[in-house]
């Protein structure tokens, strides 16, 4: 029986052997991923509406993979900076982009971009639909929709509107109020949304068009006050704030997203778990609550419809910056 036993052994450890190549080819390594921190690049300052949704997410996924996700602002030229960084990332997931529409579907059409994110970056997962207001310093005159319109028309160039900067989403919504109102606003374009509130709130500028997520506590607080909220129906966060259709100005719809995205050559096994991650997260009844309290709705998707739903937005926003001959600094 010994000759028999021996003669078994050799293959059995063969065997053994040949599964453990197996499962290292077949990627074993990435039911560990992440197994080092995470960079989760923001195109915008720190206290912006984007920033903070993506410390929601962040701290979210810090605790499910027990791996620190660092939230990396890299604001400048409306975003453009931030989306670059993000692009020429090594495409390993470790490193995400938490981007916008202005991000992804806008700036290629307004700025002479190094990239390409249609081509230069992988989308992961929608985030969350964010719903925007038109806030003012309670020191403009106008107290309403109705009152704004006619302010500005009597005052073309006069009247200031912030945002994160050209060709962002807050930019665009209020080129959208300009179109569809017949009025004349004076675009002053920032840095990203945080310095864009700080002089709404010193009075240096008097309207912005923006987040619920950036605005709602300066709302709450009685710092600003909410003329109208831009999505086609009203938010339950502000009741009594009518849409911007219902206001004067019908037929006007506008709302942002944030999203996930990787560098392009991101190893698919490793989209599919951040994919799978974020949406695990998004799910949580806490995180939904918590986002939807700010005015941000989840929305996860897959990557295949979340890069449908960015090159949408980029036909669509494309024609309306050539028709509006929209043209950055």
């Amino acid at each position: 029986m010994m000759p028999l036993r021996r003669r078994r052994l050799p293959g059995l450890g063969r065997a053994v052997l040949a599964l453990a190549v197996a499962a290292c080819a077949l990627g074993v390594s990435a039911e560990s991923f992440p197994d080092k921190p995470v960079r989760m690049i923001v195109a915008f300052p720190a206290g912006g509406g984007t920033d903070i949704v993506a410390r929601v997410i962040a701290e979210r996924l810090t605790s499910l993979w027990g791996q620190q996700v660092i939230v990396d602002n890299r604001g400048g030229a409306g975003g453009v900076i931030g989306t670059e960084i993000a692009a020429r990332a090594a495409p390993d997931g470790y490193t995400i982009f938490l981007a916008t529409l202005g991000n992804l579907s806008i700036n290629p059409h307004l700025y002479p971009m190094n990239v390409d994110p249609l081509k230069d970056l992988a989308p992961v997962s929608n985030v969350v639909q964010v719903n925007f207001v038109l806030v003012a310093n309670p020191g403009l005159p106008a107290k309403n929709v109705k009152g704004l319109i006619a302010l500005a028309r009597n005052k073309p160039d006069q009247i200031t509107f912030s945002s994160s900067g050209v060709g962002g989403a807050p930019h665009l919504a209020g080129e959208l109020f300009n179109d569809m109102a017949g009025v004349k606003l004076a675009h002053i374009p920032y840095k990203g949304s945080g310095p864009s509130f700080n002089d709404l709130l010193g009075n240096q500028v008097s309207l912005t068009f923006d987040s619920l997520v950036q605005a709602l506590p300066y709302v709450k607080a009685g710092k600003l006050r909410a003329l109208a909220v831009l999505a086609g129906s009203r938010s339950p966060l502000l009741p009594d704030v009518p849409t911007l259709s219902e206001a004067g100005v019908p037929g006007y719809d506008f709302a942002n997203w944030f999203g996930l995205v990787a560098p392009a050559g991101t190893p698919p096994e490793r989209i599919r778990k951040l994919s799978a991650d974020v949406h695990q997260v998004l799910d949580q009844p806490a995180v939904r609550k918590q986002l939807a309290g700010m005015g941000a709705v989840p929305a996860a998707t897959t990557p295949e419809q979340f890069g449908e739903l960015i090159r949408a937005e980029s036909r669509k926003w494309g024609k309306i910056i050539k028709e509006q001959n929209i043209r950055a600094p």
